[in-house]
């Protein structure tokens, strides 16, 4: 019963001053709202990660030039030729699928509209290796790589940017460095963006690229699909094998190339995310700090405030644990309810972001649950030293108490 009491006491002091307990408590829910709000951000921002890297496929390897180290000294500047994708598909067992990257920045016209736009030569199981759908007409196919047709297919953001739209642009003609070109399909958007918009380019056979576009025998790089997931070392070493015999690379060398797998990628962008995340919830976590100082500073006032009141309790028999629960449980109560009208200011900040900014949001249940639990911590931290202070007051002191 003197449990409820307390309580009791404690709500109605409150209630009384509604409008300062209000900003008391602004500081707790701008402070939990920010927590929860950059958490979700981090977590919404590894989640379009993870997504992005599965889509790419869990089994598919990428094979990227570099520069190789002998005794210390950095040689020079490494290449992959088409041979070496030809030697590799040729010399690796374990590999299902080879996808060659041939890239240039050219420009492309169509009508009166032209853009500098990424062109990648490659061969036709391309879209299958990239997981790439076919959103409008097809992709080109071997016997168009062979015979160096002039024929392309757009990314999913290629039409607008030429000025036109999917169903125009499939069957016309457009012109890759005054060379015309005919369309094929379209691409579905995949979305997301890296170092560059992957539905921003366009994709040409790889014959017709090397002959008649950009002139080389080079590639960027090349994707190999493994059978599965267990097999990526076996084929990791064989693939190092083909292209260290190629490159003649001898024993004791490094390799002048470099080969990597989506789960190191997924692994990277994880810890990076989680090192953002951290430190954005940490820097939101101040303002809750400061909320909690500002609550104690509150207390403080209203201890100074209800002094007398404070001393009539303990002359009628209030003890010193009643008056310290009632103190802290003001403390504690602005805090938790703080806590969470922070979750509802949390959801819809995150509702204006994803909708204005278009960032992907993602509030996990136990971010929600932490933020309260702090917020109810912080009211006991910071409501702790006014409670004491009150309880510690002499009765005769505090009735003379102007």
């Amino acid at each position: 019963m003197i449990f409820f009491e307390v309580l009791r006491v404690a709500m109605d002091a409150i209630r009384a001053n509604k409008l300062r307990s209000f900003l008391t408590m602004l500081g707790i829910v701008i402070g939990v709202g920010a927590v929860i709000t950059m958490v979700a951000l981090g977590e919404g921002a590894q989640r379009q990660v993870e997504e992005q890297i599965a889509s790419l496929g869990t089994n598919v390897l990428t094979v990227r030039a570099g520069q190789g180290m002998f005794r210390g000294v950095r040689g020079g500047g490494a290449r992959l030729t088409v041979d070496d994708v030809e030697a590799v598909r040729n010399g690796a067992p374990a590999l299902v699928q080879v996808a060659p990257e041939m890239q240039g920045q050219l420009q492309v016209q169509f009508g009166r509209n032209n853009a500098n736009v990424r062109i990648l030569g490659t061969t036709s199981n391309y879209a299958e290796v990239g997981n790439y759908t076919v959103a409008l007409g097809r992709f080109f196919d071997e016997s168009e790589n062979q015979g160096r047709r002039r024929v392309a297919v757009l990314g999913g953001a290629v039409p607008e940017v030429l000025g036109t739209n999917a169903t125009e642009i499939v069957g016309r003609t457009i012109s890759i460095r005054n060379i015309t070109f005919e369309v094929l399909g379209v691409l579905e958007e995949k979305g997301g963006q890296s170092w560059f918009n992957e539905d921003e380019q366009i994709f040409v056979p790889l014959e017709t690229a090397q002959f008649r576009l950009l002139g080389t025998d080079r590639v960027n790089q090349f994707k190999v699909v493994v059978e599965s997931e267990a097999a990526i070392p076996i084929a990791m070493v064989q693939i190092e094998d083909v292209l260290r015999r190629e490159h003649r690379i001898p024993l004791g060398r490094e390799n002048d190339f470099w080969i990597s797998d989506s789960a190191q990628f997924l692994q990277t962008a994880q810890e990076t995310t989680q090192t953002f995340t951290m430190l954005l919830a940490g820097i939101a976590a101040v303002s809750l700090l400061v909320g909690g100082i500002g609550i104690m500073n509150i207390m403080l006032v209203s201890v100074t405030e209800r002094t007398k009141e404070i001393g009539v309790r303990k002359a009628l028999g209030a003890t010193r644990s009643a008056v310290l629960l009632q103190f802290l449980f003001e403390a504690t109560t602005l805090c938790v309810t703080g806590g969470i009208l922070g979750v509802g200011f949390a959801y819809g900040a995150a509702e204006v972001l994803s909708r204005s900014a278009g960032w992907t949001m993602a509030i996990a249940p136990e971010a929600i649950g932490m933020a309260v639990v702090f917020a109810a911590v912080v009211g006991v931290f910071f409501g702790i030293w006014p409670a004491r202070r009150a309880a510690r007051l002499d009765p005769i002191v505090a009735l003379r108490y102007e």
